[in-house]
């Protein structure tokens, strides 16, 4: 009987290290690279397209569950001298709750995650600046305001005037996510 708790100790003190350490990598990998679930994105816009979901059974949650599994099944077995049965339930249960904690602490950090869409339609009768020369009926950038946000912005001069980078222009129009532009006199 004593070899046999030896060997249990053993067993769950090795897995509870193992899924500890591979639980703080995946951790780090989470936090530096979101998940990996996520694409990288250079658009900046407001409107949030994220559900937050998060799937209970998932490569944290089971190391979660067997780091809680192994460390209690080790602190049953080591200090509170517990028998198998019952040091089995106990890291079961702590494991349980350990997988349950981080399937909903995963859940909210991806709730804070934001997937922006620009609207353009926003930027209609706003004044801004020419960021590039414009010929006339040419095309350029223009700096304005969309959703909230200044934003560089494709843009085709309207006018039979040029307008030069820095003067101030009005979006008249927004058409195939163009703004056309005048000159603001």
């Amino acid at each position: 009987m004593e070899t046999i708790t030896q060997n249990a100790i053993q067993y769950y003190y090795y897995l509870a290290w193992f899924a500890t350490i591979f639980f703080v990598i995946k951790l780090i990998i989470f936090s530096v690279f979101g998940g990996g679930d996520s694409e990288v994105s250079s658009d900046f816009n407001t409107e949030t397209d994220t559900d937050g979901t998060f799937h209970f059974i998932s490569l944290q949650t089971i190391l979660a569950f067997l780091m809680g599994f192994g460390w209690m099944g080790y602190a049953a077995l080591k200090s509170f001298n517990m028998g198998q049965l019952a040091t089995f339930g106990s890291a079961f249960g702590v494991g349980l709750i350990f997988m349950l904690a981080t399937a909903y602490l995963m859940t909210l950090v991806k709730k804070l995650e934001k997937n922006v869409v620009k609207d353009k339609t926003t930027a209609l009768d706003k004044i801004g600046k020419a960021y590039t020369n414009f010929a006339p009926k040419g095309q350029g950038r223009v700096e304005i305001e969309i959703n909230g946000q200044l934003n560089v912005a494709e843009a085709i001069n309207n006018t039979e005037d040029e307008i030069k980078s820095f003067d101030a222009i009005k979006v008249v129009k927004v058409e195939n996510e163009l703004l056309y532009i005048e000159k603001v006199i």
